[in-house]
């Protein structure tokens, strides 16, 4: 290698070993080995040796290019190395320190007063029973003593679904959780203890009202059963889910095509303030009563040795009483504003009440 060449090289080399960056490398690369870099100008320059010298000449060449490029690549990947292990380092976590705070989801009303409920009453004995949300309209209406002439069962009231099921029965979106009662008296031997939550539809809509909702029901079936267990069941649950140890509650007679004798229960709340609990004024709150007991004949059950009690609530209602929610529409509007003031956080439990 001639004289020229080693200084070229040795010139590379150090100008290599000086770039501190990929900016500076690239600045060596393209001086010597670009399009005018000085190895591409001897390279150019071959053609004009004496021909005795041209092949030594050229073989230099080609071993100078060889080993200039190593050298270029390899300076190359040296330093891509330190920049990664630069920014890795300038990008490290210390995964000791304590996350940093993130929004969490919140628990809907709704579903945590259905938790509440379902802790209150698996408390006292309770199952939960489940059922579809498309029901045949013997299940949803003759199985449970309502004529064909009700009210109830006109299409101002109730959707139905086009067409029969198997059976040859209308279906309907179920406008109570009713006929998973009777499924269950259809399915299951006394004795019976279960409560039905679930969504149901009907056809009205306004600031109290939604065409669906939810609520839930509850059924006891034994021997033996009185309205005494009746009273005392309710009794225990409403002043457990209010959080009130003396709640006022109050009984009244009235009428239920599926329990015989049928109450409305109320209790009492401030009509000025809408404080529960006092001020002399009654709310209606649930309807209840005996399971009827044509009722217990329509699912197997003989009346003559068992009895029940059955009763029922919307769930939507209780919970805008329990947390002073006064319109029931934002319940299904998907407002995240709405939510973040009236949701729940995932980590606090369902409560009970000392007494239950």
């Amino acid at each position: 290698m001639t004289d020229d060449l080693l200084a070229l090289k040795t010139e590379t080399d150090a100008a290599l070993a000086a770039a501190g960056d990929l900016r500076a490398w690239d600045a060596v690369r393209v001086a010597v080995l670009g399009r005018s870099g000085s190895l591409t100008g001897l390279l150019k320059e071959l053609g004009k040796v004496a021909p005795e010298e041209r092949r030594a000449r050229g073989a230099a060449l080609n071993e100078l290019k060889e080993a200039l490029t190593a050298a270029i690549d390899a300076r190359r990947a040296s330093l891509e190395e330190a920049a990664l292990e630069a920014r890795l380092a300038s990008e490290r976590l210390d995964v000791t320190l304590p996350p940093r705070l993130a929004p969490t989801g919140l628990i809907h009303p709704i579903s945590r007063t259905m938790e509440e409920m379902a802790a209150i009453f698996g408390a006292m004995g309770f199952a939960i029973a489940e059922g579809p949300d498309i029901e045949d309209d013997w299940r949803n209406f003759g199985a449970l003593n309502i004529p064909a002439h009700h009210p109830a069962r006109q299409d101002m009231d109730t959707f139905y679904v086009p067409g029969i099921d198997a059976e040859g029965r209308q279906r309907v979106l179920r406008t109570h959780t009713s006929p998973v009662q009777v499924r269950t008296m259809l399915n299951q031997a006394p004795p019976i203890r279960v409560i039905v939550p679930g969504r149901t539809y009907r056809a009205d809509h306004d600031a109290t009202h939604s065409p669906m909702f939810h609520q839930v029901e509850g059924l006891v079936i034994d021997r033996g059963i009185t309205l005494g267990h009746l009273k005392g069941c309710l009794i225990d649950f409403l002043r457990a889910f209010f959080g009130i140890t003396n709640l006022p509650v109050r009984f009244r007679s009235s009428y239920f095509p599926f329990t015989e004798p049928s109450m409305e229960v109320d209790i009492g709340w401030n009509r000025k303030t809408g404080e529960l609990g006092g001020g002399g004024d009654w709310l209606e709150i649930l309807g209840s009563g005996m399971v009827h007991p044509k009722v217990l004949a329509n699912c197997g059950i003989d009346p003559r040795e068992w009895q029940g009690f059955a009763f029922g609530m919307g769930i939507e209602r209780v919970t805008m009483l329990k947390h002073g929610i006064p319109d029931l529409r934002p319940f299904y509007e998907s407002d995240i504003r709405w939510l973040r003031h009236y949701g729940f956080s995932a980590l606090a439990p369902a409560m009970l009440h000392e007494g239950v």
